[in-house]
């Protein structure tokens, strides 16, 4: 089960609101979704939660670069919402590695032998210390990204890195938008 929340500051402190993403597919449709809620640019945060399993949080402010941390990167891999934080960027890879992943993946078979060729011992290679080996596309395990986007709303690094369950409740309570987290919830 998802939970996933729209919180805009403003003169008047934090604005919450609930938010469906059904039609978010990518990380520029979230930050369109971000910015629309935005008064007069400022800071919006866009969480997303999966119960017991993975939070992120989206920080848009103004017309910058959005800023993401995910607190376990392979569990939101497995997310198709944890996949739309998941940019080449964050992950290190270059633009467009999934689709060349992909097109790779059509011409080998999963043993690793091409089409036709037979699998014996002599394909059995394990080049794990290759960049391009089989680990490449992996999607590291624990947390990934800006692990001081809220530093200055109020949450260190160090707290953010230890939050598990139940992690936007802390966060909204750090930033002082329990009570308004609380009622979209």
């Amino acid at each position: 089960m998802y939970f996933a929340a729209l919180l805009a500051r403003t003169e008047d402190g934090w604005e919450a609101s609930d938010t469906e993403l059904d039609d978010v597919e990518t990380l520029s449709d979230l930050t369109d979704l971000a910015r629309e809620a935005s008064v007069d640019e400022d800071t919006v945060l866009v969480f997303i939660e999966q119960e017991d399993a993975w939070f992120g949080v989206l920080r848009v402010d103004g017309e910058e670069d959005p800023r993401i941390y995910i607190s376990d990167a392979s569990a939101a891999a497995r997310s198709s919402y944890g996949e739309i934080l998941l940019t080449d960027e964050l992950l290190g890879r270059e633009p467009g590695a999934e689709d060349t992943i992909a097109a790779l993946e059509e011409l080998v078979g999963l043993d690793g032998t091409e089409d036709g060729e037979p699998n014996t011992a002599d394909n059995d290679n394990d080049n794990s210390d290759d960049e391009d080996g089989p680990g490449a596309g992996v999607v590291p395990a624990g947390p990934l990204g800006d692990t001081g986007v809220l530093s200055d709303l109020g949450l260190p690094e160090a707290e953010l890195l230890m939050l598990r369950t139940d992690a936007l409740a802390e966060i909204a309570d750090a930033l002082g938008a329990a009570e308004v987290l609380e009622t979209v919830r």
